[in-house]
């Protein structure tokens, strides 16, 4: 079998799975493009092991490592999308550009604008003068 058949075979997976992480809106669907993108990958380290008659098979080798890392990214970025959509309520990329919590901004410490007392800082200790004005009171 000729070396060209399995990598025009992965460039062309390997182009699908780009158009696919870079049009796509859904994560679920961005991850699919992924995992195409890394058998593309894992076509190419086979194909290449073959055609060169490697005795150790570094390329199988690295192909395994290649499945064991694209299952652990699969499990963990199934996690990540699944918590985002529980919290956020969409799994579209576009809207979940700002990964921070919305913040109620009267609650910021570091504004100076804030009349509040974290912008304040600590209250002072009372002194004589302060107990005097309350004894009088």
């Amino acid at each position: 079998m000729h070396l060209a058949y399995p990598t025009v075979l992965a460039s062309l997976l390997f182009c699908t799975g780009l158009y696919g992480v870079l049009a796509r809106r859904n994560a679920i669907l961005v991850l699919m493009s992924v995992e195409l993108m890394l058998n593309a990958v894992n076509l190419n380290l086979v194909a290449f092991d073959v055609w060169l008659r490697d005795t150790l098979h570094a390329g199988q080798a690295l192909t395994l490592f290649t499945i064991a890392i694209a299952a652990a990214e699969i499990g963990i970025g199934l996690a990540i999308v699944l918590a985002v959509y529980r919290n956020r309520g969409t799994s579209d990329i576009d809207r979940l550009r700002d990964a921070a919590e919305p913040h109620d901004p009267d609650d910021d410490p570091h504004d100076p604008s804030d009349t509040g007392a974290a912008a304040d800082g600590p209250a002072a200790p009372a002194g004589p003068a302060d107990e005097k004005a309350e004894a009088t009171a």
